[in-house]
């Protein structure tokens, strides 16, 4: 695999297009152009949050060999440091130009909303103060990766925020913190011995797996919401994707092993979305 895609961790890209394609259907309208630069704006910003990870626990030594997760290209020599920070630049810069052409065609308001989201995938891990190592990752996730990229995808089509919009931000968000959780959960013995305090080596393995539980089970609850919202039983279909929720939970529940789960909740999100989408459409 190509170095640079292995960086940008292709498993948790589900993150940055579920909630374009959820808000985009909210919506109830599609223009092209714009669709094509909100997923382009989303994905470049995760992969750019991935980089500047690689890039920013490399620096502070977290990225041990004891790290059972795939590994990181600064960390493991293939990559220096200079060019994942310039990597991570482009792929800000490439979320920027995008954002741009959104916000010339729709409202200046957008260049700050991009602003914001940029600098809070630099305060991730990055900075005097990471907010992952306060055990903040999963606010940052639910919030930028659920709320802001659900509704912000829904206004860059509708210039309006819905209310079918607001309610799929949040189970689109739980399944977006429920990779970051699994994520952290497989890593929580490194971070642990390197010093990073995320959420999960605070909780312990227990109640990190109860709330992974929660996460996933709330996400097929509030589907109820959305129907409320939208007005329609057909947002209902993502209810299809319940048998992918029980594997994982039942994966994550027993298996000391998780790095296959972090892939198996990433395609839960992309179904659970997909079809989502579709109920959206259809209502």
């Amino acid at each position: 695999m190509n170095v640079w895609v292995e960086a940008a961790r292709p498993r948790t890209l589900s993150a940055a297009v579920a909630p374009v394609l959820v808000g985009t259907a909210a919506s109830g309208r599609f223009i092209p152009s714009r669709f094509a630069a909100t997923m382009t704006v989303a994905v470049a910003i995760q992969a750019g949050v991935n980089y500047a990870n690689d890039y920013f626990d490399a620096a502070a030594g977290v990225d041990s060999p004891a790290r059972v997760g795939p590994r990181r290209a600064v960390s493991s020599g293939l990559v220096s440091p200079l060019a994942m920070k310039i990597a991570m630049a482009s792929a800000f810069l490439v979320a920027a130009v995008a954002g741009l052409f959104l916000a010339l065609a729709i409202g200046p308001e957008l260049i700050a909303l991009g602003a914001l989201c940029v600098a809070a995938a630099l305060g991730y891990s990055g900075g005097p103060r990471p907010y992952a190592s306060e055990g903040l990752g999963e606010v940052f996730v639910f919030v930028f990766f659920g709320l802001v990229a659900t509704v912000g995808s829904s206004y860059a089509q509708a210039e309006q925020v819905l209310a079918p919009a607001v309610a799929a931000a949040v189970p689109v968000g739980f399944l977006a913190t429920a990779i970051l959780v699994v994520n952290n959960l497989r890593d929580l013995v490194s971070d642990a011995a390197a010093g990073k305090r995320t959420l999960a080596v605070r909780w312990g393995s227990e109640k990190t797996r109860s709330l992974y539980r929660a996460l996933i089970v709330s996400s097929f609850l509030l589907a109820v919401v959305v129907v409320a919202a939208a007005g329609s039983a057909w947002p209902l279909v993502c209810l299809l994707a319940l048998p992918l929720g029980a594997a994982v939970i039942g994966a994550v529940a027993s298996e000391q092993n998780l790095v296959p789960a972090l892939g198996a909740t990433a395609r839960l999100q992309v179904a659970y979305a997909g079809l989502l989408s579709v109920g959206l459409w259809i209502s």
